[in-house]
């Protein structure tokens, strides 16, 4: 039996500012956007991992929830407590550089983690925590 990863969420408070994110600045190809169920469902993905996409979608992805629900969702995505998610590089230093010259709000410098890689770390437009990992050489 082989299971890979498929898909995995981010939340987003603004498809079109996320997207000016996940394309524009971290290079990721758009793969869906389409109109479902009063939604829209956008997904990006690398271009070297075909098989795997990230799927950006609001915080509370429920047509029944509650208008509560929904506000308390919105409330822990804008203090950046909802996801986490962790990019590998093969250049910590040269994608910060990029990331932060196209305007990127930056969370952690590069650094060499005590577990083996060297790591910074953003928010994107929506306040999500994303870190970018290389693995240290030896």
């Amino acid at each position: 039996m082989d299971i890979k990863l498929s898909q995995c969420f981010i939340a987003v408070d603004d498809h079109d500012k996320a997207l000016g994110f996940y394309q524009d600045v971290l290079g990721l190809e758009v793969r869906n956007d389409v109109g479902f169920e009063g939604m829209r469902w956008v997904t990006v993905g690398a271009p070297s991992q075909p098989d795997v996409e990230i799927v950006l979608e609001p915080p509370l992805a429920d047509p029944n929830a509650s208008p509560a629900d929904k506000r308390a969702m919105a409330e822990l995505l804008a203090k950046g407590l909802l996801r986490g998610v962790i990019f590998r590089t093969d250049d910590c230093d040269a994608t910060f550089e990029r990331i932060r010259a196209a305007g990127g709000e930056v969370l952690q410098e590069p650094i060499d983690q005590p577990y083996g890689v060297r790591d910074c770390a953003f928010r994107d437009p929506s306040g999500n925590m994303l870190r970018f990992s290389q693995p240290r050489r030896r």
